[in-house]
């Protein structure tokens, strides 16, 4: 249970990197993390190392921690795909959200994949997307309706 205090904080550090602040976030979420660091504040103190001071490693190893101490939060996944893009990874963040959304629908996740123009999954996702017949299927499927 947070103290009042320390709650404001928490409160005033989320909403600042959910609106892209995160220079106000890592002011918050900074004494927060040092005082008493959880999954929740490690994995968005996480993306306000990566924006800010460019401590991408720290970063990584922050969202893994929180990963490995409550996993199944899409929230992890969330903050992890932002420190994939901070260190400009594109790729590997697309598949960061994904990933947090089999574990639950997140408003905040769509959005950053909306931002960043995703496309569905490929028809055989063992394959490259780019591989012929995910580009054929891919296509025919269309045509058909089905995708």
């Amino acid at each position: 249970m947070l103290t009042a205090e320390a709650q404001e904080l928490f409160d005033k550090g989320i909403e600042a990197v959910d609106n892209g602040d995160t220079s106000y976030g890592l002011v918050y979420l900074q004494k927060l993390f040092e005082a008493k660091p959880d999954p929740i504040t490690a994995s968005y103190y996480a993306v306000c190392l990566a924006k800010e001071r460019g401590e991408v490693s720290r970063a990584f190893a922050l969202c893994d921690e929180a990963l490995e101490d409550d996993p199944g939060n899409p929230v992890h996944y969330l903050n992890l795909g932002r420190v994939y893009l901070a260190a400009g990874m594109k790729r590997e963040a697309i598949k960061a959200f994904r990933d947090g959304l089999l574990y639950g629908k997140s408003p905040l996740i769509s959005r950053e994949l909306e931002k960043l123009g995703w496309r569905d999954m490929s028809v055989i996702p063992s394959l490259e997307r780019e591989h012929l017949v995910n580009r054929i299927l891919g296509k025919i499927l269309y045509k058909l309706g089905l995708r």
